[in-house]
């Protein structure tokens, strides 16, 4: 993988977080429930491998 496709990979991750908190119902998210989030983002792309 170039850094090119690392730094898009990174970015793609970055952004479909951003979608999944900005279409929640929720206005505020504790640092558990961020980092849960993270983790199923982390597993479903580990999957897509």
């Amino acid at each position: 993988m170039t850094e090119k496709e690392r730094q898009d990979t990174k970015m793609a991750t970055l952004y479909e977080l951003r979608l999944i908190i900005s279409n929640g119902e929720k206005k505020e998210y504790t640092k558990e429930e961020l980092v849960e989030l993270l983790d199923k983002i982390a597993m479903a792309k580990e999957q897509e491998t």
